[in-house]
């Protein structure tokens, strides 16, 4: 596979297309050898830090089962309550094990994991995974971090430090268990490809907020990071996009992270074709 660091211009189309009518504009793309950390395609701006939103919950996953607060893809099982943080729908107000929270990104049960932590265990596992800024305070003045820090708040990451940490994750070189590593790779959800790859990821969305603290419903991120498996080869990768009104088409619908996953998973046969 040759290397390719910018990408043609129909291959940035497809990218750019969402699920429906309206447009987002692609941030960046990396996709890097696990091994050896060469990067087989780089476009865009990779280096600039945002929200991580719930692509947080890989490196959550290993916090909770090196600490035992997860034992399991199904243990533990805790039951959704009244209060809970529930916007994600009927997906979010039943009973969730680790599989499931992965699999719907519940945040309530994030925050039951984090709040297991505590402060002081969470910002430590967040400076010693490198991951980002790794700043777990939450909003300024708030003290919400346990709550909120990697959901459009303070903990902000790169896609080039995505594949850096996912490289240290697939290689089984983060400061945790190796049965946290199993595990984590284990309760990620797989997509597998006609052309024999398979694809472990995790999306995530979260909204920017305008001056004055307003949340901007027209311009949400989304998110698409994990690693990509065929034969003896293991890709790690990072795709980041906003959406954008000035792009044109309709408002956008659905979650921005699932529509990044998708133009991503379409792209994947072109993106690591060698160039002719």
């Amino acid at each position: 596979m040759a290397a390719r660091l910018a990408l043609p211009a129909l291959l940035l189309a497809t990218l750019s297309l969402p699920a429906g009518p309206a447009q987002a504009r692609t941030i960046c793309t990396v996709i890097m050898r696990a091994d050896t950390a060469e990067r087989l395609v780089e476009d865009g701006d990779c280096t600039s830090r945002v929200t991580p939103a719930s692509t947080f919950k890989i490196a959550l996953s290993l916090m909770g089962f090196d600490a035992g607060i997860l034992t399991g893809p199904h243990a533990p099982v805790w039951p959704y309550r009244p209060g809970y943080v529930a916007w994600g729908g009927a997906a979010w107000t039943q009973d969730t094990d680790p599989d499931r929270w992965m699999t719907h990104s519940v945040v309530w049960y994030s925050q039951q994991i984090t709040r297991a932590l505590g402060m002081e265990r969470l910002q430590r596992y967040a400076t010693a995974f490198h991951y980002g800024n790794a700043d777990m305070t939450g909003d300024a003045g708030a003290d919400n971090g346990l709550d909120r820090a990697w959901i459009g708040s303070s903990l902000a990451i790169s896609p080039r430090e995505q594949v850096a940490f996912l490289a240290d994750l697939v290689n089984d070189r983060l400061p945790v268990s190796a049965e946290a590593h199993v595990m984590t790779r284990r309760i990620v959800e797989r997509t597998s490809l006609a052309d024999g790859w398979t694809i472990a990821g995790k999306t995530g969305a979260a909204l920017p907020r305008h001056p004055d603290g307003r949340l901007d419903r027209e311009r949400g991120w989304g998110w698409y990071v994990g690693w990509a498996r065929r034969g003896d080869e293991t890709l790690v990768f990072a795709t980041l996009a906003q959406d954008d009104p000035a792009e044109g088409g309709a408002p956008a619908t659905g979650s921005p992270g699932k529509r990044r996953r998708d133009a991503f998973l379409q792209a994947w046969p072109t993106l690591i074709a060698s160039p002719p």
